[in-house]
């Protein structure tokens, strides 16, 4: 399949998603009319519950869904009858405004009453919607603030303190009760005949749980090795993504694994109520500590490839060591919690419990993030010798400098008696570290995978996609990371709603549907206007008789139309009112009027460019001076080409008002002056004749019109000759005037012509008056020396001529 195939292609494919989307966007709009009975039923329980407050937060948290699943409704019923109530206003907007002094015709007045009614009735469920969706809306927003009072109320409840000696007894025999309790219970669970008969029933699938489960955590990381191998097929490039590639397949096989010893365990039948909900979570911790394990692995490696933080060699296995303690207290705090929950611990069993795990906790994450601080100013050092910061490193500094103050505070407000506050911020913090090590390792991923597919490093290709790839990335664990922090799915989903319901800007709502509408269309119509712009350019215009100029002017303006349409179709196919946009376009002719008057000119001066083509693409023009080859003509200015090699980059609007001399416009033929002399006492008909045979013997001179020679004048110095010829390409000017001086200099030489230069005689006027002042002043000088006792060897009589009286000390020239 040739590339453009492929741009056909992905061009069609783009338009069908596009009209896809652009259809159910209108079906959407075209809603059922809802059931306000109901609605009312709901609305009114639901408004006695927000009063009361006395609703649990699991019911208040039902009755929330089932009022945005209702206002979601009334959102898509407020578009309906749209267009009827659009046609309608437009019928009464042609009738214009009635008339104050009542001279309305009846005619008139009678259909403008009906048109009114008629726009009332259709718009009567349009009102209503919106009322009821109001109503749904505050509902909403008061079971929030109700939950979110809650929430408030229990993170800064005031509780026990764990360092209180008083509270250690209970707390210790309540932990030793929980697990005597399960031991008992699961040895009478074994013993019953019943539950042992089941086992042996069981027995083969327990048997070949067992087997699965030992095969894939003996050998998973060797098969991961073996099938990673296999597909990379002796390939040489993408080390980074095979790497990674093994890596997952090392964690995930004993993974699955585990899970197969457990549902070993699951399929004998012994368990009992509060192991099941143990059983049940185990999948969950052993994904904890097995993906920390493989972060931890992927972010601080032992090869130079790092994803995380260019640590020294040496701290990397501590930076594991510290992460792999994190997952493990964070799976014990888990453990811990379910415990609670199950046996109903007191508020002093439980803060005395979860204390050491948070200590601990906070400890390890002191440490982690103070050598991730020290890695970050090892980093930022090396940077600013380079001259260059990395953003990388910086976040990574500030996170360093967070988590050492979480774990200082943590562990301080715990002890204290706000245990909650504690635990809300080591625990999240742990899961925000995880969070980023996670999206710096998929990033790393999409780099290794770029230079896999393209075969060389994203740093050198200079390709967007890698940078593009981390900013989704990012965006994509900013709910996450809400989550982590104590945000509700609910309160994801209401952000969600409000940017489904959009903004409005006049009679026009702009929603994220309408946005990727108005996207994915202006993106298809752009990539059809390449596409014709590619057809053109390399199959149709080539066959016609079009210059390269005019095809490349066509080409353009195709350029220019289509994306003009594509735009206007893709803010239509969006539902957008471009009438509501004209004060803005007024606003903005003002300012278009004074402040953008000369990119206007420039513009408007390039679309004259292309349509009148004074110049075309490649050719020779000269512009206040300045020659050289034109490469590119834009809407607001074009870049020339000069001889020395240096684009110049002039306004359109300066080629279409000022003077310019194109010498290559329509074809390349030109005419060259070449000026000679000869001495005086020259035979001129044989210095014609030489010079006329050098002309025509030329291979770029043409001979129709004949080459010429002229007889100029008499010079000052020489007799003057003009040879005029006209070249096949003007461009090769300067060559052909060289090579036709060299052969004017052989040919004279060999047949006895000179070729004059400037000579000048001085003549002076009596000379013998001259030579009786350089005598006297001669004298005069020995005179002076000879009373001040002073001995000199003779000067220059040149210096005597030129009055200079010095007479020099050295003896330089005698």
């Amino acid at each position: 399949m040739t590339s453009t195939s492929r741009f056909f292609l992905r061009a069609l494919t783009a338009l069908a998603l596009s009209l896809f989307l652009w259809t159910a966007a209108a079906l959407a709009q075209q809603a059922t009319t809802p059931d306000y009975s109901a609605w009312d039923t709901i609305a009114t329980r639901a408004e006695a519950m927000i009063d009361a407050e006395r609703a649990s937060d699991d019911r208040l948290e039902t009755l929330r869904t089932q009022v945005a699943d209702w206002r979601e409704q009334f959102l898509a019923a407020q578009n309906a009858n749209a267009s009827r109530i659009q046609t309608l206003q437009a019928q009464i907007n042609a009738l214009g405004p009635e008339p104050e002094d009542g001279t309305e015709t009846a005619e008139i007045s009678e259909q403008r009453a009906v048109l009114n009614q008629q726009l009332a009735q259709q718009r009567a469920p349009v009102l209503r919607a919106e009322a009821a969706y109001s109503r749904a809306d505050a509902i909403i927003g008061g079971i929030d603030r109700i939950i979110r009072e809650r929430q408030a109320d229990a993170l800064l409840e005031f509780g026990p303190s764990p360092l209180n000696p008083v509270h250690w007894p209970g707390a210790l025999q309540n932990v030793q009760t929980t697990f005597v309790t399960l031991w008992q219970e699961i040895v009478q669970n074994v013993s019953t005949p019943a539950n042992r008969r089941a086992a042996v029933r069981n027995a083969p699938s327990v048997l070949l749980y067992l087997v699965i489960g030992i095969m894939l955590i003996a050998r998973g990381q060797y098969w991961a090795r073996a099938g990673v191998e296999k597909l990379r097929a002796g390939t040489r490039r993408g080390t980074g993504v095979f790497r990674f590639l093994v890596s997952l397949g090392h964690i995930l096989l004993p993974y699955l694994g585990i899970v197969a010893l457990l549902q070993a365990v699951a399929a004998t039948g012994f368990a009992i109520d509060e192991w099941d909900v143990l059983l049940n979570k185990l999948p969950l911790w052993a994904a904890m500590l097995f993906g920390i394990r493989w972060l931890a692995d992927q972010a601080f490696n032992k090869d130079d490839e790092v994803a995380a933080l260019p640590l020294p060699a040496e701290e990397r296995p501590k930076a594991r060591r510290l992460s792999n303690l994190l997952a493990v207290l964070y799976v014990m705090e888990s453990l811990v919690a379910t415990l609670i929950e199950l046996d109903g611990y007191s508020p002093q069993t439980a803060a005395v419990v979860q204390f050491p795990i948070l200590v601990l906790s906070a400890f390890l994450l002191f440490r982690l993030g103070r050598l991730r601080n020290d890695a970050a100013m090892v980093g930022s050092d090396a940077a600013r010798e380079e001259g260059a910061g990395d953003f990388r490193l910086r976040f990574a500094k500030l996170l360093g400098r967070i988590t050492q103050i979480v774990g200082i505070i943590g562990p301080i407000m715990a002890a204290i008696g706000y245990f909650k506050v504690g635990e809300a911020l080591v625990y999240p913090t742990i899961a925000t570290l995880a969070l980023v090590g996670l999206v710096m390792v998929l990033q790393r991923f999409i780099n290794n995978l770029h230079e896999l597919i393209l075969g060389r490093q994203p740093d050198h290709s200079e390709s967007l996609l890698p940078v593009l790839a981390g900013f989704i990335l990012s965006l994509a664990a900013l709910p996450l990371l809400a989550l982590i922090w104590g945000a509700r799915v609910a309160d994801l989903t209401e952000i969600w709603a409000r940017a489904q319901e959009g903004i409005s800007l006049g009679d026009t709502r702009i929603s994220p549907t309408s946005i990727i509408v108005v996207v994915l269309v202006f993106a298809a119509g752009y990539m059809l206007t390449r596409l014709m712009q590619g057809a053109l350019r390399t199959s149709v215009l080539p066959k016609t008789k079009m210059d390269q100029g005019a095809q490349n002017a066509i080409v353009s303006g195709v350029g220019y139309v289509g994306v003009f349409l594509a735009v206007i179709i893709a803010v239509t196919a969006g539902g957008l009112d471009l009438s509501s946009l004209a004060i803005v376009a007024g606003a903005l002719s003002v300012g278009i009027g004074f402040g953008l008057q000369n990119i206007v000119s420039n513009f408007v001066s390039g679309i004259i460019l292309l349509i009148e083509r004074p110049i075309g693409e490649g050719d020779w023009i000269e512009v206040n001076g300045t020659h050289g080859i034109v490469k590119d003509i834009s809407v607001r200015s074009t870049r020339l080409e000069t001889f020395d090699r240096y684009d110049m980059i002039i306004p359109n609007a300066d080629l279409v008002s000022g003077t310019v001399s194109n010498y290559t416009r329509g074809n390349s033929l030109g005419r060259i002056i070449i000026d000679v002399g000869v001495a005086y006492g020259t035979d001129t008909r044989k210095a014609e004749r030489i010079l006329l045979n050098i002309a025509r013997q030329h291979d770029m001179v043409l001979m129709n019109p004949a080459p010429a020679v002229d007889f100029m004048g008499f010079g000052a110095d020489s007799l003057d000759f003009r040879i005029r010829a006209i070249l096949l390409d003007v461009g090769q000017g300067l060559a052909v005037k060289t090579e036709m001086r060299h052969q004017i200099v052989e040919e004279f030489a060999r047949e006895g012509i000179e070729i004059p230069f400037a000579q000048r005689d001085l003549w002076l006027r009596n000379p013998e008056v001259l030579a009786d002042a350089v005598e006297s002043r001669w004298s005069a000088s020995q005179e002076r020396d000879a009373q001040s006792g002073q001995s000199r060897p003779v000067a220059r009589k040149s210096n005597a001529i030129m009055g200079d009286e010095r007479v020099a000390e050295d003896g330089e020239d005698g």
